[in-house]
């Protein structure tokens, strides 16, 4: 007869006395969600369309579109024989014509990104909106430094701070988007 060896006896009756044979379910550690009722749909997709992005985003929009506005109004404004004639910023050259197109571009620029296109990720949508707002700011100086000599009887109007103070927006919605993505 064989010899059983008693450790192997003792190692199968402490399997057989302990083995679990049946399945063990553990409980889920959070309770699911609680389904949300949906809102009325013309309350919420107005409340989504009008406050779109952060602070930045919003201030970008309305800056380029007052910057864009700007163009057509009165830059230079002037009185001459009982008339008072006032100069829009759209004929005041290629500069005027350049701010709009600046406001226009960023008006493009935050369309684009809430229709889901997105900038390359190596260009970041705020040094863009600063880029364009120097550049805004800077055309917006030279025409509040220097009168063109056409409308040497006429001196500074409203459009040309509002001009550039919309332009000086755009670098700070710039900033402001910028101190978002961090």
């Amino acid at each position: 007869m064989p010899r059983s060896d008693p450790q192997e006896s003792v190692r199968r009756d402490f399997l057989a006395a302990d083995a679990h044979t049946c399945t063990v379910q553990t409980p889920e550690p959070f309770p699911p969600p609680p389904l949300e009722e949906p809102e009325d749909e013309g309350a919420r997709g107005f409340a989504r369309d009008v406050a779109f992005g952060g602070l930045g985003e919003r201030l970008a929009w309305v800056a380029g579109l007052v910057l864009a506005l700007s163009a057509f109004t009165g830059w230079y404004s002037g009185s001459g024989e009982g008339a008072t004639i006032s100069v829009m910023g759209w004929h005041t050259g290629t500069l005027g014509k350049l701010i709009f197109f600046i406001g226009l571009a960023t008006l493009v620029l935050v369309a684009l990104r809430e229709a889901g296109i997105d900038l390359p990720a190596t260009v970041p949508e705020s040094l863009v909106v600063i880029a364009l707002g120097s550049l805004a700011t800077i055309f917006a100086l030279v025409r509040l430094i220097s009168i063109p000599d056409d409308f040497f009887f006429a001196g500074r109007g409203i459009g040309i701070w509002i001009t550039l103070v919309s332009a000086i927006g755009l670098i700070v919605a710039g900033l402001l988007q910028a101190s978002e993505e961090l």
